[in-house]
């Protein structure tokens, strides 16, 4: 089966991304390579990946010291005290800049693991093994590592570029349907935000995608990665075009949030929700075409997605919901910044909405 690779070139690092299937097993010839000699590294797993993998990976670590520490990976784990007890198990062990702590897990361990070796002695080797479909298409790249406060979602963290990712498809086969839909939507975000003719390839084949049917998946992870490469590559630091991929996350994070991170609404569902609700809100602004905004909605509901907020929400909620939408990190005001769809490919990034504006539309979302 085709195996790919991607190259990504910021301003702080240039490294690859592999996507295929079953290369984990591979890992070796991979690491050999790009020059990526381990001799002492953490393996940080998130305890849901199959054994299995941890072990196919541990026989391609040409290492003296392996290490291994189990992640119960949770939003609520994803949190400062569970970075500092990874930090513990480095400096116990006596790291140093030039050792490796890996990543193999989905997009929460990631974010974890990649925020503690950004802040141990000031950064150290970092390799991402992604084991979600929503982290092998979103973020395993780019660089953003983060965790939650108090105060709402990713609010603490910092970009910190990995020296590889490897994207093995095969292990996407362990995952319940949930999760496959978990990362669909950052796959259905890509596409939107990109050419027509990616969204039409995925209305196309989307039952095949969620079915994890080769080449499809494979085509499609990679199709996803390069749109977001594209960007990262030309707005490392989200000083402006990077908010794009933002599309749908505002609402999102903010239902996340109010939802208590909750099993009922994961983020991939959440990140659908908010794509929808920002499509909503682009229509009854005047900014998207009733034919495109159709086409989204359609293409959410042929998957027997719920798009309906009042399945988690009442009006009661609404204030919950704008407290988390304010203290998004996106925002630098008393505005919210709404990234609004005008078309395929035609995003509007900066447009700040008054909180009543908000407040009414989101009123009127729960009472439809």
């Amino acid at each position: 089966m085709k195996e790919y690779k991607l190259i990504i070139n910021t301003n702080s690092k240039k490294y690859p991304i592999y996507i295929g299937y079953n290369i984990l097993k591979n890992s070796k010839r991979i690491f050999k390579k790009n020059n990526i000699q381990i001799k002492k590294c953490l393996i940080v797993v998130d305890k849901n990946v199959p054994k299995k993998n941890l072990s196919v990976l541990k026989k391609n670590i040409v290492s003296s010291k392996i290490l291994f520490h189990s992640f119960n990976a949770n939003e609520k784990s994803k949190s400062l005290e569970y970075v500092n007890s990874i930090l513990k198990i480095l400096f116990i062990n006596n790291f140093n800049r030039d050792d490796y702590i890996i990543a193999l897990g989905g997009g929460i361990t990631g974010d974890v693991v990649g925020f503690a070796a950004s802040i141990f002695k000031r950064g150290m080797k970092f390799i991402n093994i992604p084991t979600t479909l929503l982290s092998q298409v979103d973020s395993s790249i780019g660089g953003k590592t983060g965790v939650n406060n108090i105060y709402g979602k990713n609010l603490v963290g910092s970009f910190y570029q990995p020296e590889i990712v490897i994207s093995d498809v095969k292990i996407l086969n362990s995952l319940n349907k949930r999760e496959i839909v978990c990362g669909y939507g950052e796959i259905l975000k890509h596409s939107i935000i990109s050419k027509e003719k990616n969204f039409n390839y995925l209305n196309k084949h989307k039952f095949k995608i969620l079915n994890l049917k080769s080449p499809f998946l494979e085509k499609t992870i990679y199709d996803s990665c390069k749109i977001k490469k594209n960007i990262v590559e030309r707005d490392e630091k989200e000083k402006n075009l990077r908010k794009i991929l933002n599309l749908g996350h505002t609402f999102g994070h903010a239902y996340e949030a109010s939802n208590g991170y909750s099993k009922n609404l994961n983020h991939g569902e959440a990140v659908i929700l908010g794509i929808i609700s920002s499509a909503k809100f682009s229509l009854i602004n005047h900014v998207l075409p009733q034919k495109i905004y159709k086409k989204i909605v359609s293409h959410v509901k042929e998957l027997n997605l719920s798009i309906n907020l009042k399945r988690y929400f009442k009006k009661k909620n609404v204030n919950l919901i704008l407290k988390y939408m304010k203290s998004d990190k996106k925002n630098n005001n008393n505005n919210i910044n709404i990234i609004l769809i005008k078309n395929f490919g035609k995003i509007d990034l900066n447009k700040r909405f008054n909180v009543s504006k908000i407040k009414s539309f989101l009123r009127l979302e729960l009472n439809n």
